[in-house]
């Protein structure tokens, strides 16, 4: 039986864990990236965005950079082509997330609800037909979902971003968190209005997708893909504009923290942030979300990380950490 100084000792702990985690929140400014070829080299994706924000706060201080990982603002992308100067803009005011819901259990996130969705699906390439069907994603119209990028030794995006994702899970349990996923064992999929559609439906209060990107072999580095202001038919993102960009900035200062990884080296982006229109999953969400791209598959560095079964656990970390401070702040 619990005793009145095991509650006091409990006690303490939760309000430490809470102050630890809410030490990690800060803002984030945002850069516009063209994107000619597309998240990987199987996507065809297009972005629109020219507008970006400057960063409210300088970025947290970077680890020492790997040798084949120094930083290249006027890289090229995978097509050869240079990303457009971006104009800066008035950075919007953060929203505080919601107050907790009602819940049991004492711990920092009990009552809250997160939506992990695990990027691609390994399934995907043997349902061509299927992934290839158009959907709408808000202002445009694409694939269901692609097979994603692998690393040169064949390690897939698909099975990086899921096995990611249940380790982010298990963190985020332990604090108390309600975590579901956009999909788990479903055969191909689902289409990215669906993964939108089911963050909506759950009612989350922080949806990140997870990702790893196939860009040029050269360049490494995370980064976080945040929504733009889209608005068609029914279709309206203003409302997740500036908390997704709270979400996105702490998860990209956590990421980089956990992970030792700098932002990547070929979008010329200090922070880690972009923003793209061209997602739908992004586009259609109601709820606050981003994507993270942990780094870049093409590259054999960060290829070596994601084999790593150690640096898988480091990024949900940095992910979990990220969402947690997000949740906590203002709490």
């Amino acid at each position: 039986m619990e005793t009145a100084h095991d509650r006091l000792r409990r006690r303490r702990r939760i309000t430490l864990t809470v102050a630890a985690l809410a030490l990690a929140a800060a803002g984030a400014g945002t850069i516009a990236v063209a994107w000619p070829s597309g998240h990987d080299a199987a996507r065809t994706e297009a972005a629109h965005t020219r507008s970006a924000t400057a960063a409210s706060d300088p970025p947290s201080t970077p680890h020492a950079a790997p040798a084949d990982g120094a930083p290249a603002p006027n890289a090229t992308t995978s097509t050869g082509e240079p990303p457009p100067a971006a104009a800066a803009e008035t950075p919007a005011t953060a929203v505080v997330p919601p107050p907790p819901r009602a819940g049991g259990g004492g711990l920092p996130l009990s009552g809250r609800v997160v939506m992990l969705d695990p990027g691609h699906n390994p399934g995907n390439g043997g349902h061509s037909r299927e992934i290839n069907k158009q959907v709408y994603a808000g202002g445009l119209t694409k694939e269901c979902d692609t097979t994603g990028t692998e690393t040169d030794q064949g390690y897939t995006e698909a099975e990086f971003t899921l096995d990611v994702a249940h380790r982010a899970k298990r963190l985020l349990e332990a604090q108390g968190a309600t975590v579901v996923y956009t999909w788990e064992s479903e055969a191909w999929g689902p289409c990215v209005d669906e993964r939108a559609a089911r963050g909506n439906t759950a009612k989350a209060d922080a949806v990140v997708s997870i990702h790893a990107d196939g860009g040029p072999a050269g360049g490494r580095g995370f980064h976080v893909i945040l929504p733009a202001s889209i608005k068609d038919k029914n279709v309206d993102t203003t409302p997740i504009l500036a908390p997704s960009r709270t979400l996105g900035g702490l998860l990209a200062k956590a990421f980089r923290a956990a992970t030792g990884t700098s932002p990547a080296t070929y979008l010329g982006t200090d922070d880690g942030l972009v923003t793209r229109t061209d997602l739908g999953g992004l586009n259609l969400s109601t709820r606050p979300k981003v994507f993270i791209e942990c780094g870049n598959m093409r590259n054999a560095s960060d290829a070596a990380q994601f084999t790593d079964p150690s640096w898988r656990e480091r990024a949900a970390s940095g992910i979990a950490t990220g969402i947690t401070a997000y949740l906590l702040k203002g709490t």
